[in-house]
């Protein structure tokens, strides 16, 4: 239910009191590891989609991935927050990028050389011309890169401002707090 506006609170530009504070916890690993994978898998599936498109000109745009994606990409990206925490005031934002590069080459490797022990590893890149065993291709350096970026910059750093208010009702603002990360006045 939205409030009318006369209902609510008229300190819109002043900081949210304390006892409002209190209540916005941040989201726990799981819950971010959960949104990095949902991310990721999503991000998968464009990009086969738009692959697809580019090299067949394929108007359907199929984009496909397997289940594992989601333990990969959730994984891998929680990972790399733990990196931004560390390197955000030692390393400049290019630095960074090729750091996070790197480690998505060496956790793309070991996670796809351990599913081909079970024969399911959803991806097999011996048809590029830089690949090493199938399971990385040197092709990727680019877009993995510029991925890395958006994934600091937008992904990571926006996952770490969202907060839970264990005191909300849904549907409605609960504090000032609330207020100011996106209900809208209706008058």
């Amino acid at each position: 239910m939205i409030k009318a506006s006369q209902d609510l609170p008229t300190h819109r530009h002043q900081p949210a009191p304390v006892h409002a504070m209190a209540s916005a916890e941040p989201l726990t690993a799981l819950s971010r590891w959960y949104l990095y994978a949902i991310h990721g898998y999503f991000c998968e599936v464009m990009f086969t989609a738009a692959w697809e498109f580019v090299v067949n000109f394929n108007w359907k745009f199929p984009g496909v991935t397997s289940v594992w994606a989601l333990f990969i990409y959730g994984t891998s990206i929680l990972i790399v927050e733990r990196m931004y925490l560390r390197l955000r005031g030692r390393c400049p934002l290019l630095v960074r990028c090729l750091i996070y590069t790197l480690w998505t080459y060496l956790w793309e490797f070991t996670t796809g050389f351990i599913l081909r022990q079970f024969n399911a590893c959803p991806w097999d890149y011996s048809q590029f011309d830089f690949d090493f065993m199938g399971l990385i291709t040197l092709e990727y350096a680019v877009p993995w890169f510029c991925g890395a970026l958006i994934m600091e910059q937008f992904i990571i750093r926006n996952t770490l401002r969202l907060r839970f208010d264990k005191d909300a009702e849904p549907g409605e603002p609960s504090s000032p707090l609330a207020l100011a990360n996106g209900h809208v006045k209706t008058d």
